[in-house]
């Protein structure tokens, strides 16, 4: 899920320029109930209110203060490709139509798995469900950033970005799983940045960017994205569901690691054959003459490997043994698909990522003229004026950089250099 690029601008407070006036007024003439926040309607007196209610982040009130006092000064380099999203206040599903004060987060958490949270994020994913702040979907849900968490997450009730915390535990990045969630809510001004995507899983060996589930206009999406988000990176924060129990809709401990010990010359177990059946799945069934066994083979290496060298991995990440993160993509089916035969990157050939090192002025290398033709072949040659060849030029870097604004990047994500992300897609 090509998206143009946006400058997202936030208007300071004391700005007096139509512009920002006008945002201003807009966001402020908003009903509560449809989206407009109580702080444009006493904010010192609601946010106080919220605050003792314990459904806004622990951000502190000295986190809000200098939040306030940074209004203006922005520290990210990378642009959200998309506009703002708005969203509407706590409430029960569907629009009731009563006014008064925000409904009271559930007592009792509705236990789910991490694969039916997926699962419901896709459904909306697949029926582009529209961004509306004032509407709801036919499962009751308000269509805006926290109405998609709190159906994803199975809350039974509409909550906003200064709410969902209540819900969850605060994780760190690293421990991130599909499932969980990244949240940014801006209690100095709610209106200006919140907003709150579901983690998909990581799209790179590196964990810079992941896979993202969110509603954000013009519907729900999912897309790769820089972690933790184009804008206002830093500040948002992990959190993990408190009602997520084991389990994967019925497939039990299957998605557990069962240990490398169980891979290998002269394994012979059930999990091999589970292997190769994922792998399978992922595109390795040219490497099985009769299908996944229990019996561990030369195809279940090579296959393996090929998945592992289809996510950019090298090395000892790429020796054809699953390890804990092999697995997890497997059995969660986010890892990148193995290549088709014949684009050599399943056997570390011409697709397999050579390293950034290859990619820099005053470089030449076969790497470089590999690139070239593969970007004229996808579309993205109309700055050569010769060639390609084998030396780096800015040509090389500005057809890449505009294939990697196809893919809705931009900021760091579109420099014009190739990572392993970058080559996969040019080579996929």
């Amino acid at each position: 899920m090509t998206v143009p690029v946006f400058e997202e601008y936030e208007p300071p407070a004391d700005c007096g320029c139509p512009g920002c006036a006008q945002q201003r007024r807009t966001a402020a003439a908003l009903p509560v109930r449809h989206g407009g926040h109580p702080a444009a309607h006493g904010a010192r007196r609601a946010l106080v209110m919220v605050t003792a209610a314990g459904v806004v982040l622990s951000c502190g009130a000295g986190q809000a203060a200098a939040t306030a006092a940074g209004r203006g000064a922005r520290t990210d380099t990378a642009v959200d490709p998309q506009p703002v999203t708005p969203q509407g206040t706590v409430g029960p599903l569907s629009d009731s139509g009563a006014s008064g004060p925000p409904a009271a987060p559930a007592t009792t958490l509705r236990a789910t798995t991490r694969t039916d949270i997926i699962n419901r994020a896709q459904k909306w994913v697949t029926a582009k469900v529209p961004y509306n702040m004032g509407a709801y979907w036919s499962d009751g849900y308000r269509q805006d950033c926290s109405g998609f968490v709190s159906m994803v997450w199975n809350l039974g009730t509409n909550q906003w970005t200064g709410s969902l915390a209540a819900f969850g535990t605060k994780i760190a990045r690293a421990d991130l799983r599909p499932g969980d969630i990244l949240l940014f809510h801006n209690p100095a001004d709610p209106s200006a940045g919140s907003h709150v995507t579901v983690f998909g899983g990581w799209t790179d060996h590196t964990h810079t960017h992941y896979l993202a589930y969110e509603q954000t206009s013009p519907h729900a999406r999912k897309a790769t994205t820089p972690m933790a988000y184009w804008n206002n990176s830093s500040k948002y924060v992990a959190y993990r569901y408190k009602g997520i129990v084991s389990g994967t809709g019925g497939s039990g401990s299957a998605t557990a690691f069962p240990g490398t010990a169980k891979f290998g010359p002269g394994a012979n177990n059930a999990h091999v054959t589970r292997l190769g059946q994922m792998l399978i799945a992922q595109g390795g069934k040219r490497f099985y003459a009769t299908g996944a066994g229990p019996r561990w083979s030369d195809a279940d290496k090579r296959a393996t490997r090929a998945f592992q060298l289809a996510q950019g991995w090298k090395g000892k990440e790429a020796d054809g043994i699953p390890g804990p993160g092999t697995w997890s993509l497997l059995v969660k089916g986010t890892g990148h698909r193995i290549p088709a035969a014949g684009s050599g990157s399943t056997t570390g050939g011409s697709a397999a990522y050579p390293g950034k090192r290859f990619f820099a002025p005053g470089q030449s290398n076969d790497h470089v003229r590999k690139l070239g033709a593969r970007l004229v072949k996808k579309g993205y040659g109309r700055y050569y004026t010769s060639g390609p060849g084998p030396r780096w030029t800015e040509a090389d870097r500005r057809n890449v950089q505009a294939f990697q604004r196809a893919q809705g990047w931009s900021g760091n994500a579109a420099d014009g250099y190739p990572g392993p992300e970058t080559w996969r897609r040019l080579f996929a």
